[in-house]
């Protein structure tokens, strides 16, 4: 049995586990089996660049978590060797890294996760990754709304350029007069 101190560490780090998958924007499980020791610093690099965090937890302490953070659907995906992969900003950030990883790795397995409360199978976590990242999207928004206006300025500027006279030049005539 272990000691009384040791259950309470295990309890604060459970607790810990509990309030980041509350406040996580995004999480993904996977089954790191297969992955060597180089590809595993490349990922956890990648991981801490993109702000995620990416840890090995005993698989009993993450049912409690889950249970305890109302995601207990995610239970069953918790056999063999599971770390979890947690993002606090980007939504995005945790799937596009890991399924980069299990394209690569036969045995690195999407198992599931969660996007803002809500559940994802492996099928959902894998079409979470083809989502451009948030700057792509904004950058997607922001091209869309400037093309009419640079259509407008190029067909006023067409008008002015037909006309032979710039709008300058027409309102000074009248003053003249």
């Amino acid at each position: 049995m272990p000691s009384e101190r040791i259950l309470a560490i295990k309890k604060a780090q459970c607790e810990a586990l509990t309030e980041k998958l509350k406040t996580a924007v995004s999480g993904v499980l996977v089954s790191y089996e297969g992955i060597t020791v180089e590809q595993d610093t490349q990922l956890r690099s990648q991981m801490r660049k993109a702000g995620v965090e990416y840890k090995v937890y005993k698989n009993t302490m993450t049912e409690r978590a889950f249970d305890a953070a109302g995601m207990g659907e995610l239970k069953p995906h918790l056999v063999g060797m599971n770390a979890l992969a947690i993002s606090q900003e980007d939504p995005v950030a945790p799937a596009k890294i890991l399924k980069e990883y299990a394209d690569k790795i036969p045995t690195f397995e999407i198992k599931a996760g969660f996007v803002e409360g809500k559940l994802l199978d492996q099928n959902g976590v894998i079409e979470l990754a083809q989502i451009p990242s948030k700057e792509t999207l904004i950058c997607k928004v922001m091209l869309s709304m400037q093309s009419p206006l640079y259509k407008l300025a190029y067909a006023l500027q067409a008008i002015i350029d037909k006309s032979g006279e710039a709008p300058e030049e027409a309102a000074a005539e009248p003053a003249a007069e």
